[in-house]
């Protein structure tokens, strides 16, 4: 398994792990499956994301396979410019447990340390996703705010856990 920064080419590998996250972990994701599916060329939107300086996607790759995928997104009004997020973290379901989702977050979290303006990072995270929480915690991530019944979908609210890293530079 290796991880690098994903290329305009892996926009169609990229959007084939996204379909499938939404459809596996629907709960992990504000965008819904349909949302995703029925996007006006969303292939040629993750081409264009990919060449960002500031929306950085990386992938986890088992030979030619992307099996994982995490993005860090840099604020860029001058206020919060110190902030950057991390969005749309997913393993391949056959793949979890094998230290992928780590090595994501690691190298999602160096990129943001070696950028000079970063120095937190957030992410929010469904409440009940216990795995997931324990992977941010362990990693240096706080709670700092439970958002109640922040996510409501086909009448059933979920809460959403907010969560900062305060990197060391």
């Amino acid at each position: 398994m290796f991880i690098r920064r994903l290329l305009p080419e892996d926009a169609e590998s990229y959007f084939r792990l996204r379909l499938q996250a939404l459809t596996t972990d629907p709960d992990a994701f504000l965008v819904t499956y349909d949302e995703a599916k029925n996007k006006d060329n969303p292939i040629g939107e993750y081409k264009k994301s990919f060449q960002s300086e500031e929306i950085i996607t990386f992938g986890a790759f088992e030979g030619e396979h992307l099996v994982g995928m995490v993005t860090l997104v840099r604020e860029t009004r001058r206020k919060i410019r110190h902030r950057a997020n991390i969005v749309a973290m997913y393993v391949d379901d056959e793949k979890r447990g094998k230290g992928i989702a780590n090595a994501l977050l690691n190298e999602a979290i160096k990129m943001a340390v070696n950028l000079p303006e970063i120095e937190q990072i957030y992410l929010t995270v469904d409440a009940e996703n216990k795995p997931a929480k324990e992977l941010y915690k362990k990693l240096g991530f706080q709670t700092f705010a439970v958002d109640k019944k922040g996510i409501k979908y086909n009448g059933q609210y979920r809460d959403e856990e907010l969560m900062v890293l305060f990197l060391e530079k």
